[in-house]
């Protein structure tokens, strides 16, 4: 007898093991798609550890740069692209909202995000990182010149800066069109386009994108003749970076007077239709979190989101200015086009 229930206990302990063994099998991992524009960058590693916690598999889609990612976007929307997309940023923002595309989703995550970062009351667009659009100077053209760099944007049109300076069109570049925005905040309705006009007849060279004017215009990254570049505040920085300690300090620096940057800032939202909804609120929730964003820095260069996120060493020469340029989102919206145009009409005809 006591064999028989011996024998009896082991098969159902057996059979109870074996019933765990196949409810306990992982289910295969599910694709997300994550939208983004061509400068999107994170770390490997973060991307696996998103992947590990949440038994997924991160597929990213890269769509040109922040206007043409967006135009996909719509254009798709009735058979979204991907689950969620990153990479509007405020000079879009108005447009994104307009065109529906995105579904509300009021992260846990947002309560350690500046509040001044959270632009859009509806939850749809959340912020991820921000950073400056600034002029760059040449540190060893200038002394060597004698010559004080600008503090401001109203000194770019003395005689002094007569064809030092060049910009990105607005119409074909992130960072011309977010200039452009700091003279229009700065100057006013009224007077920003005399201030392009004096540009003009200043001899301010105009290039189609960030590329040909920082390494193909500029005094100290290219072959070039201009020592004043609209770039970014964090340029200087990653000179230094990738100098890989050539440099311990930056060939360059910042003009951060009252209104002469304009701050962009990046956010990401879920598309309405997604596929995996949930995967898609987790990643959210990821990318507001402390292991994505202190990778942010390293990799696209501009400051998380993140309330406390640590910087790396080399962020030392990262600059903010106290007083940056600001329009509103649906103000940008709304005039985009025309400025644009009044712009091209002042600058280039």
């Amino acid at each position: 007898m006591r064999v028989f229930l011996l024998f009896a206990l082991t098969a159902l302990l057996l059979a109870a093991c074996a019933g765990t063994q196949v409810t306990d099998t992982p289910s295969e991992p599910r694709t997300i798609r994550l939208m983004t524009h061509d400068s999107f960058a994170i770390s490997e590693d973060v991307i696996k550890e998103f992947e590990l916690a949440n038994n997924a598999k991160l597929e990213l889609l890269p769509s040109g740069d922040a206007g043409a990612a967006l135009n996909q976007a719509i254009l798709s929307k009735r058979n979204p692209l991907a689950d969620a997309m990153f990479g509007v940023d405020n000079t879009f923002l108005g447009r994104a909202l307009e065109a529906g595309i995105f579904v509300p989703y009021e992260s846990p995550a947002l309560s350690d995000i500046p509040d001044e970062l959270q632009l859009d009351a509806t939850y749809r667009l959340l912020p991820v990182d921000y950073g400056d659009v600034c002029l760059n100077y040449d540190k060893a053209w200038f002394e060597t010149q004698g010559l004080t760099p600008p503090a401001g944007l109203e000194e770019l049109t003395k005689p002094d800066f007569k064809g030092l300076l060049v910009v990105e069109n607005p119409a074909t570049s992130s960072p011309g069109l977010a200039f452009m925005l700091a003279t229009i905040s700065h100057f006013g309705e009224g007077a920003w386009l005399d201030y392009w006009a004096d540009l003009r007849d200043n001899d301010v060279l105009v290039t189609s994108g960030w590329e040909d004017a920082y390494w193909g215009q500029s005094t100290w990254a290219g072959d070039g003749d201009r020592p004043l570049v609209v770039s970014y505040a964090t340029s200087p920085a990653a000179e230094v970076y990738f100098s890989e300690g050539a440099l311990d300090e930056p060939p360059t620096g910042n003009v951060l007077g009252p209104g002469a940057c304009f701050r962009q800032i990046e956010f990401v939202g879920i598309l309405d239709g997604a596929e995996n909804r949930d995967l898609a609120e987790k990643l959210v929730d990821f990318m507001l979190s402390r292991s994505f964003q202190e990778d942010i820095p390293l990799q696209m260069f501009v400051f998380p989101a993140l309330t406390g996120a640590s910087l790396p060493d080399f962020f030392q020469w990262a600059e903010r200015p106290s007083e940056p340029a600001q329009i509103d989102a649906a103000t940008i919206q709304s005039k985009r086009e025309e400025w644009i145009k009044e712009w091209t009409e002042t600058v280039l005809r």
